[in-house]
């Protein structure tokens, strides 16, 4: 069976994005061997002065960065699921992709530039976002970077499902919001 990896960086018990992000596992389950990182409870620390020019520079790197590396290296597809935070996702996010961005396991170079090592040929991202900024606006920087870093690590193309608006529908709206990013999701898991 194929491997598929979920990062999930939900914040929130409640979270909306989270209600979409189990609706497509619930379908990709049919067909890979789903593993969920949760960023969250990951303990990688944000990249510094000390983790990363006094450290990592000189080959120590966290135990858990390279097995989980080597792990996103390794999957069929990925699922990146993040709320839309300060015109992008949430920081942790960001840090644990810096964490795993590792030269010979997630990239490479050939003499004149970086080349991915990933063997993933799909991304879906899936985000909610409060205000009505879609997909592909200067304003989203979430899916820009994701598609730079699918560059960077070979990960093949990047579809997002953004469910939008969120902070200012009805309940009523809310609902028919989510049941339809849900939705979406689901039929692009079919093919996924």
């Amino acid at each position: 069976m194929k491997k598929l990896i979920v990062i999930d960086s939900c914040m929130r018990a409640e979270s909306r994005t989270k209600l979409i992000l189990d609706a497509a596992v619930a379908e990709l389950s049919k067909r890979y061997e789903v593993e969920i990182i949760d960023v969250n409870s990951v303990k990688l620390s944000p990249l510094d002065k000390i983790t990363y020019v006094e450290q990592r520079e000189n080959g120590n790197i966290p135990p858990l960065a390279v097995e989980l590396a080597r792990k996103v290296a390794a999957c069929d597809r990925l699922v990146v699921a993040a709320p839309f935070w300060d015109m992008s996702f949430p920081a942790i996010l960001k840090s644990f992709f810096e964490n795993i961005s590792l030269f010979d396991i997630t990239f490479t170079d050939d003499g004149t530039t970086c080349v991915g090592l990933c063997k993933c040929e799909k991304v879906l991202f899936i985000t909610t976002r409060g205000m009505d900024i879609k997909t592909g606006d200067p304003l989203d920087q979430g899916s820009p970077y994701l598609a730079a870093l699918s560059f960077l690590w070979g990960l093949g193309e990047v579809i997002t499902v953004a469910a939008t608006n969120m902070d200012y529908l009805s309940p009523e709206d809310l609902v028919l919001r989510i049941e339809a990013a849900k939705t979406e999701a689901v039929e692009i898991c079919k093919e996924f």
